[in-house]
Protein backbone atom coordinates (compact mmCIF):
# COMPACT_ATOMS: atom_id res chain seq x y z
CA UNK A 1 0.00 0.00 0.00
CA UNK A 2 2.87 2.39 0.79
CA UNK A 3 4.45 1.67 -2.58
CA UNK A 4 1.13 2.45 -4.28
CA UNK A 5 0.50 5.69 -2.39
CA UNK A 6 4.08 6.95 -2.39
CA UNK A 7 3.24 9.83 -0.06
CA UNK A 8 0.40 10.19 2.43
CA UNK A 9 -0.41 11.43 5.92
CA UNK A 10 -0.35 8.97 8.83
CA UNK A 11 -4.09 9.32 9.50
CA UNK A 12 -4.86 8.47 5.85
CA UNK A 13 -2.79 5.29 6.04
CA UNK A 14 -4.50 4.41 9.33
CA UNK A 15 -7.94 5.01 7.80
CA UNK A 16 -7.22 2.70 4.85
CA UNK A 17 -5.97 -0.05 7.16
CA UNK A 18 -8.67 0.45 9.79
CA UNK A 19 -6.05 1.12 12.47
CA UNK A 20 -5.60 3.63 15.25
CA UNK A 21 -3.41 6.52 13.95
CA UNK A 22 -1.04 6.12 16.91
CA UNK A 23 -0.49 2.44 16.15
CA UNK A 24 0.04 3.23 12.47
CA UNK A 25 2.60 5.92 13.37
CA UNK A 26 4.46 3.50 15.66
CA UNK A 27 4.62 0.82 12.95
CA UNK A 28 5.81 3.32 10.33
CA UNK A 29 8.58 4.55 12.63
CA UNK A 30 9.60 0.94 13.31
CA UNK A 31 9.73 0.19 9.57
CA UNK A 32 11.78 3.32 8.95
CA UNK A 33 14.24 2.34 11.67
CA UNK A 34 14.61 -1.16 10.20
CA UNK A 35 16.33 0.23 7.13
CA UNK A 36 13.44 0.59 4.67
CA UNK A 37 13.54 3.70 2.42
CA UNK A 38 10.71 5.28 4.40
CA UNK A 39 10.64 8.77 5.91
CA UNK A 40 8.14 9.54 8.68
CA UNK A 41 7.76 13.29 9.22
CA UNK A 42 5.55 15.90 10.81
CA UNK A 43 4.35 19.34 9.74
CA UNK A 44 3.29 22.25 11.92
CA UNK A 45 2.65 25.98 11.95
CA UNK A 46 5.82 27.37 13.58
CA UNK A 47 4.20 30.67 14.55
CA UNK A 48 1.18 28.87 15.98
CA UNK A 49 3.42 26.55 18.04
CA UNK A 50 5.41 29.47 19.46
CA UNK A 51 2.24 31.35 20.31
CA UNK A 52 0.73 28.33 22.06
CA UNK A 53 3.89 27.79 24.12
CA UNK A 54 4.06 31.48 25.01
CA UNK A 55 0.47 31.42 26.24
CA UNK A 56 1.13 28.25 28.24
CA UNK A 57 4.11 29.85 30.03
CA UNK A 58 2.17 33.05 30.72
CA UNK A 59 -0.66 31.09 32.39
CA UNK A 60 1.66 28.82 34.33
CA UNK A 61 0.55 25.63 32.57
CA UNK A 62 3.85 24.69 30.95
CA UNK A 63 5.92 22.31 33.07
CA UNK A 64 9.08 22.86 31.05
CA UNK A 65 11.95 20.40 30.73
CA UNK A 66 13.17 18.15 33.49
CA UNK A 67 14.94 20.11 36.24
CA UNK A 68 12.91 23.26 35.65
CA UNK A 69 11.75 25.53 38.46
CA UNK A 70 8.30 23.94 38.78
CA UNK A 71 7.98 20.76 40.81
CA UNK A 72 7.01 17.44 39.29
CA UNK A 73 3.29 16.62 39.62
CA UNK A 74 2.56 13.57 41.75
CA UNK A 75 -0.55 12.51 39.78
CA UNK A 76 -2.51 13.18 36.64
CA UNK A 77 -3.36 16.69 37.83
CA UNK A 78 -0.97 19.48 38.84
CA UNK A 79 -0.77 20.18 42.62
CA UNK A 80 -2.91 23.07 43.90
CA UNK A 81 -1.12 26.42 44.36
CA UNK A 82 -0.05 27.38 47.90
CA UNK A 83 -1.88 30.22 49.69
CA UNK A 84 -0.55 33.61 48.79
CA UNK A 85 0.86 32.51 45.42
CA UNK A 86 -0.23 33.54 41.97
CA UNK A 87 -2.19 30.91 40.00
CA UNK A 88 -3.04 32.18 36.53
CA UNK A 89 -4.58 35.67 36.39
CA UNK A 90 -6.00 35.49 39.93
CA UNK A 91 -4.17 35.86 43.26
CA UNK A 92 -5.13 33.33 45.88
CA UNK A 93 -5.57 34.44 49.51
CA UNK A 94 -6.87 32.98 52.77
CA UNK A 95 -10.29 31.37 52.41
CA UNK A 96 -13.15 33.60 53.46
CA UNK A 97 -16.15 31.30 53.03
CA UNK A 98 -18.40 30.88 50.03
CA UNK A 99 -18.73 34.65 49.51
CA UNK A 100 -15.94 37.20 49.02
CA UNK A 101 -15.17 39.38 52.02
CA UNK A 102 -16.31 43.00 51.77
CA UNK A 103 -13.76 45.73 52.21
CA UNK A 104 -16.06 48.17 54.00
CA UNK A 105 -19.37 48.56 55.84
CA UNK A 106 -22.53 47.54 54.03
CA UNK A 107 -24.18 50.61 52.51
CA UNK A 108 -27.54 51.54 54.06
CA UNK A 109 -30.31 53.07 51.93
CA UNK A 110 -31.85 56.08 53.60
CA UNK A 111 -35.04 56.08 51.58
CA UNK A 112 -37.56 53.75 50.01
CA UNK A 113 -36.56 51.79 46.95
CA UNK A 114 -37.88 53.50 43.81
CA UNK A 115 -40.55 51.51 42.03
CA UNK A 116 -40.74 51.63 38.23
CA UNK A 117 -44.12 52.61 36.89
CA UNK A 118 -45.64 51.24 33.70
CA UNK A 119 -45.08 47.90 31.95
CA UNK A 120 -41.70 46.27 32.13
CA UNK A 121 -39.64 46.54 28.93
CA UNK A 122 -39.39 43.33 26.94
CA UNK A 123 -36.13 42.64 25.12
CA UNK A 124 -36.28 41.29 21.62
CA UNK A 125 -34.88 37.75 21.28
CA UNK A 126 -31.43 37.64 19.75
CA UNK A 127 -29.95 34.92 17.60
CA UNK A 128 -27.16 33.05 19.33
CA UNK A 129 -25.89 31.11 16.34
CA UNK A 130 -22.72 31.81 14.42
CA UNK A 131 -19.82 30.25 12.64
CA UNK A 132 -17.88 27.91 14.96
CA UNK A 133 -14.64 29.45 16.19
CA UNK A 134 -15.87 33.02 15.88
CA UNK A 135 -17.69 35.49 18.13
CA UNK A 136 -20.58 36.02 15.70
CA UNK A 137 -22.95 34.29 18.12
CA UNK A 138 -22.37 37.09 20.66
CA UNK A 139 -23.23 39.77 18.11
CA UNK A 140 -26.32 38.01 16.86
CA UNK A 141 -25.05 37.75 13.29
CA UNK A 142 -26.55 35.16 10.98
CA UNK A 143 -24.36 32.25 9.87
CA UNK A 144 -23.45 32.20 6.17
CA UNK A 145 -25.34 29.79 3.94
CA UNK A 146 -23.52 26.45 3.52
CA UNK A 147 -21.85 25.77 0.19
CA UNK A 148 -23.45 23.24 -2.11
CA UNK A 149 -21.89 19.77 -2.00
CA UNK A 150 -23.84 18.37 -4.96
CA UNK A 151 -23.79 19.10 -8.67
CA UNK A 152 -23.92 17.65 -12.17
CA UNK A 153 -21.24 16.61 -14.66
CA UNK A 154 -19.18 19.72 -15.37
CA UNK A 155 -19.91 21.32 -11.97
CA UNK A 156 -17.15 22.65 -9.72
CA UNK A 157 -17.72 22.03 -6.00
CA UNK A 158 -15.74 23.39 -3.04
CA UNK A 159 -14.72 21.39 0.01
CA UNK A 160 -11.94 20.83 2.59
CA UNK A 161 -9.37 18.11 3.28
CA UNK A 162 -8.37 16.37 6.50
CA UNK A 163 -5.38 18.66 7.07
CA UNK A 164 -7.23 21.94 6.51
CA UNK A 165 -6.58 22.29 2.78
CA UNK A 166 -9.29 24.18 0.86
CA UNK A 167 -9.87 23.25 -2.76
CA UNK A 168 -12.41 22.85 -5.54
CA UNK A 169 -13.01 19.72 -7.59
CA UNK A 170 -14.52 19.82 -11.07
CA UNK A 171 -16.02 16.70 -12.61
CA UNK A 172 -14.91 17.44 -16.16
CA UNK A 173 -16.02 14.34 -18.06
CA UNK A 174 -17.42 10.83 -17.71
CA UNK A 175 -16.69 8.38 -20.53
CA UNK A 176 -19.18 5.51 -20.25
CA UNK A 177 -18.50 3.05 -21.73
CA UNK A 178 -14.76 3.52 -22.20
CA UNK A 179 -13.98 0.05 -23.54
CA UNK A 180 -12.15 1.42 -26.58
CA UNK A 181 -9.77 3.39 -24.34
CA UNK A 182 -9.32 0.39 -22.06
CA UNK A 183 -8.46 -2.05 -24.84
CA UNK A 184 -6.27 0.51 -26.64
CA UNK A 185 -4.07 0.63 -23.52
CA UNK A 186 -3.48 -3.12 -23.79
CA UNK A 187 -6.03 -4.33 -21.22
CA UNK A 188 -8.76 -6.88 -21.75
CA UNK A 189 -12.24 -6.94 -20.23
CA UNK A 190 -13.94 -10.13 -19.13
CA UNK A 191 -17.27 -11.14 -20.57
CA UNK A 192 -20.09 -9.05 -19.12
CA UNK A 193 -17.78 -6.22 -17.98
CA UNK A 194 -17.39 -2.64 -19.14
CA UNK A 195 -15.02 0.20 -18.23
CA UNK A 196 -15.72 3.78 -17.23
CA UNK A 197 -13.23 6.68 -17.18
CA UNK A 198 -13.82 9.77 -15.01
CA UNK A 199 -11.85 13.00 -15.53
CA UNK A 200 -11.55 15.34 -12.51
CA UNK A 201 -9.51 18.45 -11.73
CA UNK A 202 -8.52 19.68 -8.25
CA UNK A 203 -7.70 23.36 -7.68
CA UNK A 204 -6.02 24.19 -4.36
CA UNK A 205 -7.51 27.57 -3.36
CA UNK A 206 -6.12 27.67 0.19
CA UNK A 207 -2.71 28.06 1.79
CA UNK A 208 -2.28 24.45 2.97
CA UNK A 209 -0.88 21.82 0.56
CA UNK A 210 -3.15 18.95 -0.45
CA UNK A 211 -0.94 15.92 0.27
CA UNK A 212 -3.19 13.03 -0.77
CA UNK A 213 -4.13 11.33 -4.03
CA UNK A 214 -7.06 13.37 -5.40
CA UNK A 215 -9.07 10.32 -6.51
CA UNK A 216 -8.22 8.03 -3.57
CA UNK A 217 -11.89 7.77 -2.51
CA UNK A 218 -13.61 8.76 -5.75
CA UNK A 219 -16.27 6.07 -6.28
CA UNK A 220 -19.17 5.32 -8.62
CA UNK A 221 -22.66 4.93 -7.15
CA UNK A 222 -24.91 2.48 -9.01
CA UNK A 223 -28.64 1.93 -9.34
CA UNK A 224 -28.31 -1.19 -7.19
CA UNK A 225 -27.02 0.85 -4.25
CA UNK A 226 -23.46 -0.45 -4.54
CA UNK A 227 -20.22 1.52 -4.82
CA UNK A 228 -17.50 0.83 -7.40
CA UNK A 229 -13.95 1.76 -6.41
CA UNK A 230 -11.16 2.68 -8.80
CA UNK A 231 -9.36 -0.04 -10.73
CA UNK A 232 -5.58 -0.36 -10.25
CA UNK A 233 -4.85 0.52 -13.89
CA UNK A 234 -3.89 3.66 -15.79
CA UNK A 235 -4.36 4.58 -19.43
CA UNK A 236 -1.58 6.10 -21.52
CA UNK A 237 -4.08 8.28 -23.37
CA UNK A 238 -5.74 9.44 -20.13
CA UNK A 239 -3.00 10.15 -17.50
CA UNK A 240 -3.87 9.32 -13.87
CA UNK A 241 -3.76 11.67 -10.85
CA UNK A 242 -0.52 12.28 -8.97
CA UNK A 243 -0.16 12.74 -5.21
CA UNK A 244 -0.09 16.32 -3.92
CA UNK A 245 -1.40 19.68 -5.11
CA UNK A 246 0.32 22.82 -3.85
CA UNK A 247 -1.56 26.07 -2.97
CA UNK A 248 -2.57 27.93 -6.11
CA UNK A 249 -2.05 24.91 -8.37
CA UNK A 250 -4.57 22.92 -10.42
CA UNK A 251 -4.00 19.24 -11.17
CA UNK A 252 -6.10 16.91 -13.29
CA UNK A 253 -6.25 13.18 -13.78
CA UNK A 254 -8.32 10.25 -14.98
CA UNK A 255 -9.72 7.39 -12.92
CA UNK A 256 -10.63 3.99 -14.39
CA UNK A 257 -13.45 1.73 -13.14
CA UNK A 258 -14.54 -1.81 -14.04
CA UNK A 259 -18.18 -2.76 -13.43
CA UNK A 260 -20.86 -5.13 -14.75
CA UNK A 261 -22.01 -4.33 -18.27
CA UNK A 262 -25.68 -3.77 -17.36
CA UNK A 263 -25.11 -1.76 -14.14
CA UNK A 264 -26.18 1.88 -14.40
CA UNK A 265 -24.12 4.66 -12.78
CA UNK A 266 -26.36 7.13 -10.94
CA UNK A 267 -23.80 9.43 -9.28
CA UNK A 268 -20.11 9.95 -8.57
CA UNK A 269 -18.96 10.58 -4.99
CA UNK A 270 -15.75 12.08 -3.63
CA UNK A 271 -14.62 11.89 0.01
CA UNK A 272 -11.43 12.67 1.89
CA UNK A 273 -11.74 9.39 3.82
CA UNK A 274 -13.32 5.96 3.24
CA UNK A 275 -16.58 6.96 4.93
CA UNK A 276 -18.72 9.95 3.99
CA UNK A 277 -18.84 13.15 6.05
CA UNK A 278 -19.97 16.79 5.77
CA UNK A 279 -17.25 17.51 3.19
CA UNK A 280 -18.32 14.71 0.82
CA UNK A 281 -19.12 15.80 -2.74
CA UNK A 282 -21.66 14.16 -5.08
CA UNK A 283 -22.21 14.65 -8.81
CA UNK A 284 -25.48 13.29 -10.17
CA UNK A 285 -25.29 11.44 -13.52
CA UNK A 286 -28.37 12.22 -15.56
CA UNK A 287 -29.88 9.65 -17.90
Amino acid sequence: MLAEMGRAAVHEIAARLGMDPREAATRLITLSGSGLPLLVGVECDPNGIRKALANSVAWGNYNGPAGAARGTPSGPYPPPPQPGTVSGPYRQGPPSGPFPAQSGPTPVHSGPTPVQSGPLPVQEPQSTWGVPGTSNWARGEQAPAPRSRTGKIGSTLETEGLEGARFTIQLVEVVDPADFLFTAAGYKLADGERSVVVHTELNNIGTVPFNALPDMYLVLMTNTGETVTKAPVSLSSRPPHKIGVQPGETAGGHTVYILPENTRVTSIRWSARPETDLNTLVWVVED
